[in-house]
């Protein structure tokens, strides 16, 4: 049975927490709540306020080749831009902070990871002529994080980028090809590239504190429909566009091509969700998503559950 060490305190809180518009206007008092594409009753706290989970808004980096923390098979996020050195973002960072606010290439970018959901998306942070920049709410929605920006304060959906409350509400941010690897695998294809220097912030990087919450048997503070065929609600899918690919077919095949997508899995990357050191979790392996003619495509790694959530008439890829 998993624990959750650092949201344990605030779970009797977020469970019980309902939709209260007025409540949220005083905490909120820049958002403009007659905007909205969902329904307030989906959306319940997670336990820590607004930025009480710090995002990064002045990230800095260091070499890949000098960094010394990171074990071989540690997760990081992969965001690639050409031109420009290639950038790790490593989930010991992002898992105490969320977001961070980055400028590759002259583009704005929010790089994004929900322990709850898994997923890790990067999306271009410009809507229009607006740049953007993003923040932790403490709110959650089907048990995904829900960022905000400090522009207007409006309310996004992370795992799909969506604006949902606000002035903001209804638009959408592009994803870009970013992808969940393992630090060694990151560093033997980019040597000069760069990677996420530690945070100035007291926290234990490097620690779960979500142990054993990806083989638990629910997904935290989420009250949905479960994923259809009897797929394990905290089951890794891969996730393109309203399409998704279970990672146990995904292993077992070794390579999907399928809907104008070419798949593959490899070994070697460790689950950060797994026991109290990142480094040792078990070995769930990474996936490369691109097309037919090689180039990267936007993605996602959710668990079931949240692929269900937010697509419910997505497709399910199970094959023959």
């Amino acid at each position: 049975m998993f624990r959750i060490a650092l949201v344990a305190a605030f779970t009797l809180a977020g469970a019980s927490a309902s939709a209260n518009p007025a409540q949220w206007e005083r905490a909120w008092p820049e958002t403009d709540f007659s905007r909205s594409t969902v329904d307030f009753a989906e959306i319940m706290s997670g336990g820590p306020p607004k930025d009480g989970i710090p995002a990064i808004w002045e990230p800095e980096f260091i070499p890949a080749a000098e960094e010394a923390r990171l074990d071989a098979r540690e997760p990081v996020l992969t965001y690639e831009h050409e031109g420009e050195a290639a950038r790790a973002y490593p989930i010991r960072y992002l898992m105490w902070h969320e977001i961070v606010n980055d400028v590759v290439g002259g583009v704005p970018i929010a790089v994004t990871y929900c322990p709850l959901c898994n997923s890790a998306m990067v999306f271009d942070a410009r809507v229009n002529d607006a740049h953007l920049t993003f923040g932790v709410s403490g709110l959650l929605r089907h048990s995904d994080m829900v960022m905000y920006d400090r522009e207007t304060e409006s309310w996004w959906q992370q795992a799909v980028g969506e604006g949902i409350v606000g002035d903001y509400a209804g638009a959408l941010l592009e994803p870009l090809p970013g992808w969940m690897e393992s630090w060694a695998e990151f560093l033997e294809r980019n040597p000069d590239g760069l990677v996420l220097d530690e945070p100035n912030w007291r926290r234990a990087y490097g620690q779960n504190p979500y142990v054993g919450y990806d083989t638990s048997a629910r997904p935290f503070l989420y009250r949905g429909e479960d994923p259809p065929h009897g797929i394990n609600p905290l089951a890794r899918v891969v996730r393109v566009e309203d399409r998704a690919w279970t990672f146990a077919r995904l292993r077992e095949e070794g390579e999907i091509r399928e809907a104008g997508v070419v798949l593959n899995w490899t070994p070697g990357q460790a689950s950060a969700l797994d026991s109290s050191t990142i480094a040792a979790g078990r070995d769930v392996g990474t996936v490369r998503v691109r097309d037919d003619a090689g180039r990267d495509l936007p993605h996602d790694i959710p668990f079931a559950f949240a692929f269900q959530a937010f697509f419910p008439d997505g497709q399910w890829m199970l094959g023959d």
